[in-house]
Protein backbone atom coordinates (compact mmCIF):
# COMPACT_ATOMS: atom_id res chain seq x y z
CA UNK A 1 0.00 0.00 0.00
CA UNK A 2 1.42 3.38 -0.95
CA UNK A 3 1.71 6.21 1.54
CA UNK A 4 -1.12 8.03 -0.27
CA UNK A 5 -3.49 5.05 -0.17
CA UNK A 6 -2.58 4.36 3.47
CA UNK A 7 -3.39 7.97 4.32
CA UNK A 8 -6.69 7.73 2.44
CA UNK A 9 -7.58 4.51 4.30
CA UNK A 10 -6.69 6.19 7.59
CA UNK A 11 -8.87 9.17 6.72
CA UNK A 12 -11.81 6.90 5.82
CA UNK A 13 -11.41 5.00 9.10
CA UNK A 14 -11.30 8.25 11.05
CA UNK A 15 -14.41 9.55 9.22
CA UNK A 16 -16.25 6.30 10.01
CA UNK A 17 -15.22 6.53 13.67
CA UNK A 18 -16.47 10.13 13.79
CA UNK A 19 -19.81 9.04 12.28
CA UNK A 20 -20.12 6.26 14.87
CA UNK A 21 -19.36 8.67 17.70
CA UNK A 22 -21.88 11.19 16.35
CA UNK A 23 -24.59 8.53 16.08
CA UNK A 24 -23.95 7.16 19.57
CA UNK A 25 -24.03 10.65 21.05
CA UNK A 26 -27.23 11.56 19.17
CA UNK A 27 -28.91 8.29 20.15
CA UNK A 28 -27.64 8.56 23.73
CA UNK A 29 -26.71 4.87 23.80
CA UNK A 30 -24.53 3.35 26.52
CA UNK A 31 -21.22 2.45 24.94
CA UNK A 32 -17.54 1.87 25.55
CA UNK A 33 -14.62 2.81 23.32
CA UNK A 34 -11.91 0.26 24.24
CA UNK A 35 -9.58 1.02 21.32
CA UNK A 36 -9.37 3.34 18.31
CA UNK A 37 -12.23 2.66 15.91
CA UNK A 38 -13.87 0.07 18.21
CA UNK A 39 -17.15 0.71 20.01
CA UNK A 40 -19.14 -1.62 22.23
CA UNK A 41 -22.79 -0.54 22.33
CA UNK A 42 -25.54 -1.82 24.62
CA UNK A 43 -28.98 -1.94 22.99
CA UNK A 44 -31.98 -2.37 25.31
CA UNK A 45 -34.81 -4.56 24.05
CA UNK A 46 -38.11 -5.94 25.27
CA UNK A 47 -37.72 -9.68 24.62
CA UNK A 48 -33.93 -9.91 24.54
CA UNK A 49 -33.28 -7.44 27.32
CA UNK A 50 -29.81 -6.40 26.14
CA UNK A 51 -27.93 -6.90 22.89
CA UNK A 52 -24.30 -5.89 23.14
CA UNK A 53 -22.98 -4.89 19.73
CA UNK A 54 -19.47 -4.28 18.42
CA UNK A 55 -18.91 -1.58 15.80
CA UNK A 56 -15.34 -1.78 14.54
CA UNK A 57 -14.08 0.62 11.89
CA UNK A 58 -11.26 -1.21 10.11
CA UNK A 59 -9.05 -0.21 7.20
CA UNK A 60 -11.67 -1.01 4.57
CA UNK A 61 -14.98 -1.68 6.27
CA UNK A 62 -17.15 -1.35 9.34
CA UNK A 63 -17.59 -4.69 11.09
CA UNK A 64 -20.82 -5.15 13.08
CA UNK A 65 -21.21 -8.07 15.49
CA UNK A 66 -23.72 -8.86 18.24
CA UNK A 67 -24.14 -12.03 20.27
CA UNK A 68 -27.68 -13.41 19.84
CA UNK A 69 -27.70 -16.67 21.85
CA UNK A 70 -25.70 -19.78 22.58
CA UNK A 71 -26.05 -22.94 20.54
CA UNK A 72 -29.39 -24.69 21.00
CA UNK A 73 -29.86 -27.57 23.43
CA UNK A 74 -32.43 -29.27 21.19
CA UNK A 75 -34.05 -29.06 17.76
CA UNK A 76 -30.87 -27.66 16.23
CA UNK A 77 -32.01 -28.17 12.64
CA UNK A 78 -35.32 -26.33 13.21
CA UNK A 79 -33.56 -23.63 15.26
CA UNK A 80 -30.93 -22.85 12.62
CA UNK A 81 -33.47 -23.13 9.78
CA UNK A 82 -35.69 -20.56 11.52
CA UNK A 83 -32.77 -18.11 11.70
CA UNK A 84 -31.56 -18.80 8.15
CA UNK A 85 -35.06 -18.10 6.83
CA UNK A 86 -34.87 -14.68 8.51
CA UNK A 87 -31.61 -13.87 6.71
CA UNK A 88 -33.48 -13.37 3.44
CA UNK A 89 -35.34 -10.42 4.98
CA UNK A 90 -32.52 -8.67 6.81
CA UNK A 91 -30.64 -5.49 6.00
CA UNK A 92 -27.02 -4.85 6.89
CA UNK A 93 -26.60 -7.79 9.28
CA UNK A 94 -27.49 -11.47 9.17
CA UNK A 95 -27.55 -14.44 11.52
CA UNK A 96 -24.34 -16.48 11.59
CA UNK A 97 -22.85 -19.17 13.80
CA UNK A 98 -19.37 -19.64 15.20
CA UNK A 99 -17.41 -22.91 15.36
CA UNK A 100 -19.35 -24.16 18.42
CA UNK A 101 -22.78 -23.18 17.09
CA UNK A 102 -23.38 -19.98 19.08
CA UNK A 103 -25.40 -17.44 17.09
CA UNK A 104 -24.45 -13.86 16.24
CA UNK A 105 -25.78 -11.06 14.11
CA UNK A 106 -22.93 -9.94 11.85
CA UNK A 107 -22.43 -7.52 9.01
CA UNK A 108 -19.87 -5.52 7.11
CA UNK A 109 -20.28 -2.15 5.44
CA UNK A 110 -17.84 -0.27 3.24
CA UNK A 111 -16.34 2.67 5.11
CA UNK A 112 -17.66 5.06 2.46
CA UNK A 113 -21.22 4.06 3.44
CA UNK A 114 -20.74 4.81 7.14
CA UNK A 115 -22.66 7.86 8.32
CA UNK A 116 -24.46 8.69 11.55
CA UNK A 117 -27.76 7.83 9.84
CA UNK A 118 -26.42 4.49 8.61
CA UNK A 119 -25.04 3.62 12.06
CA UNK A 120 -28.48 4.40 13.50
CA UNK A 121 -30.10 2.19 10.82
CA UNK A 122 -27.69 -0.72 11.42
CA UNK A 123 -28.09 -0.56 15.21
CA UNK A 124 -31.87 -0.45 14.72
CA UNK A 125 -31.65 -3.56 12.57
CA UNK A 126 -29.51 -5.39 15.14
CA UNK A 127 -31.97 -4.49 17.89
CA UNK A 128 -35.10 -5.40 15.95
CA UNK A 129 -33.73 -8.71 14.58
CA UNK A 130 -32.45 -9.74 18.01
CA UNK A 131 -35.60 -8.68 19.86
CA UNK A 132 -38.20 -9.90 17.35
CA UNK A 133 -36.68 -13.37 16.93
CA UNK A 134 -35.46 -14.07 20.45
CA UNK A 135 -38.54 -15.71 22.01
CA UNK A 136 -39.22 -17.94 18.99
CA UNK A 137 -35.57 -19.01 18.82
CA UNK A 138 -35.52 -19.83 22.54
CA UNK A 139 -38.72 -21.83 22.22
CA UNK A 140 -37.24 -23.86 19.37
CA UNK A 141 -33.82 -24.46 20.88
CA UNK A 142 -34.38 -24.42 24.64
CA UNK A 143 -38.00 -25.48 25.37
CA UNK A 144 -37.02 -28.28 27.76
CA UNK A 145 -34.69 -26.01 29.75
CA UNK A 146 -37.40 -23.33 29.92
CA UNK A 147 -39.92 -25.88 31.23
CA UNK A 148 -37.43 -27.05 33.88
CA UNK A 149 -36.69 -23.45 34.89
CA UNK A 150 -40.42 -22.66 35.12
CA UNK A 151 -41.02 -25.71 37.32
CA UNK A 152 -38.06 -24.91 39.60
CA UNK A 153 -39.10 -21.28 40.02
CA UNK A 154 -42.74 -22.18 40.67
CA UNK A 155 -41.73 -24.82 43.23
CA UNK A 156 -39.36 -22.41 45.02
CA UNK A 157 -41.62 -19.35 44.91
CA UNK A 158 -39.28 -17.46 42.58
CA UNK A 159 -40.42 -14.86 40.07
CA UNK A 160 -41.70 -16.10 36.73
CA UNK A 161 -41.87 -12.59 35.26
CA UNK A 162 -39.16 -13.01 32.63
CA UNK A 163 -40.56 -16.39 31.56
CA UNK A 164 -44.11 -15.18 30.83
CA UNK A 165 -43.48 -15.17 27.06
CA UNK A 166 -43.19 -18.96 27.35
CA UNK A 167 -46.21 -19.62 29.60
CA UNK A 168 -48.24 -21.19 26.79
CA UNK A 169 -45.87 -24.17 26.70
CA UNK A 170 -43.97 -23.98 30.01
CA UNK A 171 -46.75 -23.41 32.55
CA UNK A 172 -48.56 -26.67 33.39
CA UNK A 173 -51.59 -24.65 34.60
CA UNK A 174 -51.78 -22.79 31.28
CA UNK A 175 -51.60 -26.10 29.41
CA UNK A 176 -54.33 -27.74 31.54
CA UNK A 177 -56.67 -24.76 30.99
CA UNK A 178 -56.93 -25.58 27.28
Amino acid sequence: MTDTSAAEAGAETAAAAAAIEAALQELDLPSEHPSPGAYLVKLAGEHKLATVTWLIAGRHSLHVEAFFCRRPDENAEQFYRFLLERNGRTYGVHFAIDQVGDVYLVGRLPLAAVSAAEVDRILGCVLSYADENFDAALELGFASAIRREWAWRAKNGESLANLQAFARFADPEHNSAR
